[in-house]
C-alpha cells in the first residue's frame, strides 16, 4: 500500500505539472532569482571587503538577512502574481465551458503550480546567495582565513553563473560553453561595478 500510494502522488504531480505547465514557469523562475541572487550576495562581499570590514559575522549577517528577505519576497511576490494569473486563465476556461471548475483537476493543477513556483521564485535566490556566502561560516569557526574565503566566495559565485548559464544551454540546446561564459561576464562586469563603486564612495580614488 505504501508504494501504491507513492506512484499515485507521483503521477498526480506529473499530471498537474503537465497540465498546469508549472515547468517552464519554474525553470525561468530558478533561472532569474538565483542569478539575482548570486549577484547580490557578490556585491556585499566585495563592498564589505573593500571597506575594510574583514568580519565574517558582519558578511554572515548581512548575507543571510538579505537572503531572507529575498526569499519572503520571492515566495509572496510570487504567490500573488501567479495566483492572480492562475485564476484569470480558470475564469476564462469557466466562461468556454459554461461550468464551474473549482471542483476539477484543472483547478487543483492551477493550485499546485501557484505552490510551486513561489517556492522555486524565494528559495532559488536565497539558496545562491548563502552559497556565495558560505565561506565565511568557516572563517568564523576558525577554519579559513578571511582573505581565503573571500577569493573561494569569488570562485563560488563564478561557478554559480556558469553552471546557470550551462542549464540554460541544455534547455535552448545551444553551446553550453558559450552560455556559460556569456554569464560568467555578466558576473565579471559585476565585479568591476561593484569595485568602481566601493573605492568611489571610500574615497579610494581620492
Amino acid at each position: 500500500m505504501p508504494e501504491n500510494s507513492k506512484e499515485t502522488f507521483k503521477n498526480r504531480f506529473k499530471r498537474y505539472a503537465e497540465i498546469s505547465n508549472v515547468g517552464e514557469i519554474s525553470r525561468r523562475y530558478f533561472v532569474m532569482n538565483a542569478f539575482d541572487g548570486a549577484l547580490t550576495m557578490l556585491g556585499v562581499v566585495i563592498g564589505t571587503y573593500l571597506a575594510n570590514i574583514k568580519s565574517p559575522l558582519s558578511i554572515i549577517s548581512a548575507g543571510v538577512a538579505g537572503s531572507l528577505a529575498m526569499g519572503v519576497s520571492g515566495i509572496s511576490g510570487a504567490y500573488m502574481t501567479e495566483k492572480a494569473e492562475r485564476l484569470k486563465q480558470l475564469k476564462t476556461l469557466e466562461k468556454a465551458m459554461l461550468k464551474d471548475l473549482k471542483n476539477s483537476v484543472q483547478y487543483r493543477s492551477y493550485r499546485f503550480a501557484v505552490v510551486i513556483a513561489a517556492l522555486i521564485d524565494g528559495l532559488s535566490p536565497a539558496l545562491a546567495s548563502v552559497c556565495v556566502i558560505s565561506p565565511f561560516f568557516l572563517v568564523h569557526l576558525g577554519f579559513l582565513a578571511f582573505d581565503t574565503a573571500f577569493l573561494i566566495s569569488m570562485a563560488i559565485t563564478l561557478i554559480v553563473l556558469f553552471s546557470l548559464g550551462v542549464y540554460l544551454a541544455k534547455i535552448s540546446e545551444e553551446n553550453m560553453v558559450l552560455y556559460g561564459l556569456q554569464m560568467l561576464m555578466v558576473g565579471i562586469i559585476t565585479a568591476v561595478l561593484a569595485i568602481v563603486v566601493s573605492l568611489a564612495l571610500g574615497g579610494g580614488f581620492v
